[in-house]
């Protein structure tokens, strides 16, 4: 659950002790994401914060959970869950039933609160499936990436295609809520065909929900090994061509795209994430987890054994700690919020978040005539004081929040 980070980190005096936390207002939504490190093994395009597990990590692990729990003023009721990792669905189901306690310990909304979690198609097994609704989750999301064997090994993938479609029906049968199933395109190899063929055959199985996405090469990956010794090759106007050709797919196909990379079938859309591009607040627990609760944000370290020690000592979500101000979480919920299809309301947002420039309006002037300057270029619409990327925009996405970044960073030089 990665955010951006554009304030400096707070001075090291402020860092060594908890800061003071502001109020939250009670009607906003809260999220919860735990983030499960544990992993079999690591795929050659992932970035994420995880490990092997053994017994002694796990303990630690659930130890530090309850610790960093504490520490948490709960101040209303979760919204929404997400479990991420790593392969949340590598615990054992009395594991699983163990985590399951700490959220169910928790204030939550009612009704029941979207409550979603990440496997891994070689760890799905009914007894796992089973543990996750006696707990409460509503929602799973499988990473399949490919159903391509060929494909799946270049990932570093450790399930094969027929994992990956008997998950599927486990998951099927177990009558969640939501199933989501992840793929990934512009994969090393694969060709144009491929990759629909691949779409066509998710979509044959009538997941509620699908996020496909464009093979990144984040730093640190083998992946992106491959690519500094030239291995592999980018190639932007193959992954356009791959972008429009899935957004037509999939809205011939009943699922409505909701987020650049993201589809649902009506109802089915991932609140979890929605309420997180909005900016309201989560609390992120494990390490590497982030958060953005309290007037703060900051993330846990990438390091099981340093989390452990940190929250054992009373100190979390100190790594890249940002006291947050009005102006920053209106800029993030103008960058975030073009990246969705509805776009976002300028009105509403000043109304939201106007206190933070108090009687300056240069920003928000600033912004309007950025806006106009996209609306020319063929990048953005306006319907009212709502703006939106056009379907250019959306594989320009990257651009133009740097364009309005841009322009709200001049203002402050």
């Amino acid at each position: 659950m990665g955010t951006q980070q554009k304030d400096p980190a707070l001075a090291m005096n402020e860092l060594t002790a908890r800061p003071t936390e502001s109020a939250s207002p009670a009607n906003e939504p809260l999220g919860l994401y735990i983030h499960v490190p544990f992993c079999a093994s690591t795929c050659d395009f992932c970035a994420f914060y995880q490990v092997k597990p053994d017994a002694r990590k796990l303990a630690h692990y659930f130890d530090g959970l309850e610790d960093e729990v504490a520490l948490v003023s709960w101040d209303r009721p979760l919204s929404t869950v997400f479990w991420g990792g790593g392969t949340p669905g590598l615990l054992s189901p009395d594991q699983i039933r163990r985590l399951g306690g700490l959220v169910n310990r928790l204030p939550k909304a009612t009704p029941q609160p979207e409550w979603s979690v990440e496997m891994a198609p070689a760890s799905v097994t009914d007894a796992r499936l089973m543990a996750l609704q006696e707990v409460g989750v509503t929602r799973i999301s499988l990473g399949v990436q490919s159903l391509r064997p060929d494909l799946l090994d270049g990932l570093g993938r450790q399930h094969t295609r027929e994992q990956a479609l008997r998950a599927y029906d486990r998951v099927r049968a177990r009558d969640f809520q939501s199933v989501n199933i992840d793929l990934m395109f512009a994969l090393p190899g694969q060709e144009e065909q491929e990759w629909l063929a691949d779409l066509h055959e998710a979509l044959a199985l009538r997941p509620d929900h699908l996020s496909t996405y464009c093979l990144t090469f984040e730093e640190d990956t083998a992946l992106w090994v491959k690519l500094s010794q030239g291995k592999v090759k980018l190639d932007p106007q193959r992954e356009a061509r791959l972008y429009e050709q899935t957004w037509a797919t999939l809205a011939d196909a009943g699922f409505q795209q909701y987020e650049i990379s993201n589809f649902a079938r009506p109802g089915h859309a991932c609140q979890h994430n929605l309420n997180t591009w909005a900016m309201y607040e989560w609390v992120g627990l494990g390490p590497s987890a982030a958060s953005q609760h309290r007037g703060h944000r900051g993330s846990n370290p990438a390091d099981l054994a340093l989390w452990r020690t940190q929250v054992a000592a009373g100190t979390r979500a100190r790594d890249d700690a940002t006291v947050l101000s009005p102006a920053l979480l209106w800029e993030d919920a103008l960058i975030f919020g073009l990246r969705m299809n509805r776009g976002v309301d300028l009105v509403a947002l000043r109304a939201r978040f106007g206190q933070s420039a108090g009687d300056d309006v240069r920003p928000w002037t600033e912004i309007n005539a950025r806006v106009d300057s996209l609306v020319t270029d063929g990048l953005v619409e306006r319907q009212g004081p709502r703006i939106f990327l056009t379907p250019r925009g959306r594989l320009l996405a990257d651009a133009v929040g740097g364009e309005i970044m841009g322009a709200l960073q001049a203002l402050s030089t």
